[in-house]
């Protein structure tokens, strides 16, 4: 679906993205992260031309973006972004349908898919279609620009860390909101964020970016059993300081052919014991159980604190 083949975008003599090829599957949930200014962004905005490429290729539905006119592109990649921008003086349903309208849909199936995105996305239609920005709080605003990015149907959807400024109980919120919308949905993602516990949640492919480069892509699962460099290792370190071996502890009778760790063990100091054993004992004053790579990996996707 999206294909980048050797893309660098250079300001000045600076690479902000350096000579970086993947590809984006139909219908996946690919996650762009990293340490701020490692470049994801710039490669999310790339891709519907806010930004210009240096040199490589993008390609969408096997076509070089600078193929296509650049409206007639945009309209077929929906685009999410942490500021919401409704317009203040438009409804609810007169924000969701302005690209619906400008591709000349009819006022009858403009608002059948209002009606049908908005019930979607848990605000009932009949609520909320009338109403103005300023009346929805930051949740349900996020919501509507969700939905407008939907409202034409675009096969793509660019988010660029949406739930990064709402609070910590409307962000786990939206994020359960939205994989429940992509299993109906299923369209193809790709979605920026700082967040690794973000990223392990939502994502099918995780890409981690690092000074313009990629450090790794794989799943949420790879990254926690084969991590790729001591970079990769650290970057998912650093949200486990406060998740320790006894969060994670399965029950599974002692083997003595595994090591013993310490239950106030944190974590991230867990990944080279767990590459090379399948299991680690976990003793506090008693032991307590074992700790496996599948059950320090449902803890990391599950993004809880611990």
């Amino acid at each position: 679906m999206i294909k980048f083949d050797n893309v660098s975008k250079m300001y000045g003599d600076k690479a902000a993205v350096d000579q970086i090829s993947f590809e984006v599957q139909e219908g996946e949930f690919f996650v762009l992260i990293g340490p701020s200014g490692c470049g994801k962004t710039t490669t999310l905005k790339m891709i519907n031309r806010l930004i210009p490429l240096t040199s490589g290729y993008i390609y969408f539905k096997e076509q070089p973006i600078s193929s296509y006119k650049l409206d007639e592109m945009r309209w077929n990649i929906g685009y999410v972004l942490q500021q919401i921008a409704l317009f203040p003086h438009m409804t609810v349903r007169d924000n969701i349908a302005q690209v619906p309208l400008m591709k000349k849909w009819k006022t009858g199936t403009i608002d059948d898919q209002v009606n049908r995105l908005l019930d979607m996305v848990g605000l009932p239609h009949a609520q909320f279609r009338d109403r103005y920005p300023s009346e929805l709080s930051g949740g349900q605003q996020q919501r509507i620009g969700v939905v407008r990015a939907l409202a034409a149907d675009p096969p793509v959807i660019l988010m660029d860390e949406p739930f990064s400024a709402l609070d910590p109980i409307s962000r786990e919120k939206l994020q359960d909101d939205l994989l429940r919308l992509q299993s109906e949905i299923n369209k193809t993602i790709i979605f920026v964020t700082h967040d690794i516990n973000e990223a392990f949640k939502l994502g099918d492919r995780i890409c981690l970016m690092n000074q313009g480069r990629i450090e790794q892509i794989g799943t949420p699962r790879e990254f926690v059993e084969s991590p790729k460099s001591k970079f990769v290792t650290s970057f998912i370190g650093k949200t486990d300081i406060e998740r320790l071996a006894r969060d994670c502890v399965t029950k599974l009778p002692f083997d003595g052919r595994y090591p013993t760790v310490d239950a106030e063990t944190p974590v991230s100091a867990l990944y080279s014991l767990l590459a090379e054993h399948e299991q680690l004992n976990v003793t506090g004053a008693d032991y307590l159980g074992a700790v496996t790579r599948p059950s320090v990996f449902e803890v990391l996707s599950k993004g809880g604190t611990v």
